[in-house]
């Protein structure tokens, strides 16, 4: 099972400010890996590096073999590069059918959108309900997965989530990691996961990484990371 992510001992920050020091991680294909930490950790200057909203000051970013540390955002996101940010970041103005078409904005996805629109009505069908309502009006949950199904309608190779289960209720954090699951299961998704739970992310993952000040300190199998007594006691109030 080869590599599809690999970052290479990349810093990071913004302007004067290093965030990101010496950070070493890889994602094979079809594995989902999961980035814990604190806020203020750096772990969504990680994401934003990853997909080029940011530049690596060094080291190196390859993805199914190819460097891309130089590219843009719009060039990785054309490789099946797609992050879903924190918060969902819909257009509240636009209908839920408007905001899942721009999911396919760039020039590999377009051609498929009425087949991809289809599909993903399919697999959220509480979406195909709302597809006329704005989406500003949806509950948290629902925003979440309309921001997830916007991500796949731009036939992704690798899932980027950033904080998917914040400001959720319980039971919506329980159904979006479910749903994170089958999309894995169902279309053989990549996924890297950013996420603040750090007992639900790891229960999830195959993988795990801990960053801590801009710093990989530790990393391992989920299973294994849930029962290591420093995890527990720093992120898990045991």
């Amino acid at each position: 099972m080869g590599h599809l992510l690999t970052v290479d001992n990349v810093s990071s920050g913004y302007g004067e400010i290093s965030v990101l020091r010496d950070v070493s991680l890889a994602v094979a294909h079809g594995e989902v890996v999961s980035v814990i930490g604190a806020n203020g950790a750096g772990k969504t200057t990680l994401l934003l590096t990853i997909c080029g909203h940011l530049s690596a000051r060094a080291g190196a970013i390859a993805f199914a073999g190819t460097d891309i540390s130089r590219e843009a955002p719009h060039q990785t996101v054309a490789r099946g590069l797609i992050m879903v940010p924190e918060g969902s970041r819909l257009f509240p103005f636009m209908t839920v059918k408007e905001n899942l078409e721009l999911g396919a904005y760039h020039a590999k996805a377009r051609p498929h959108l009425r087949t991809k629109l289809q599909e993903v009505m399919e697999f959220f069908p509480i979406l195909a309900e709302r597809r006329h309502q704005l989406a500003g009006r949806l509950s948290g949950g629902e925003r979440q997965m309309c921001a997830i199904a916007r991500a796949m309608m731009s036939e992704p190779r690798l899932l980027m989530l950033d904080e998917p289960s914040l400001g959720l209720a319980p039971i919506m954090v329980d159904r979006t990691f479910e749903l994170i699951l089958s999309l894995v299961k169902a279309k053989g998704l990549t996924v890297l996961l950013i996420e603040q739970n750090v007992s639900v992310a790891l229960h999830l993952c195959q993988r795990a990484y801990i960053l801590e000040r801009g710093a990989i300190v530790k990393t391992g199998h989920g299973r294994d990371l849930l029962g290591d007594a420093e995890v527990q006691r720093a992120y898990m109030s045991i």
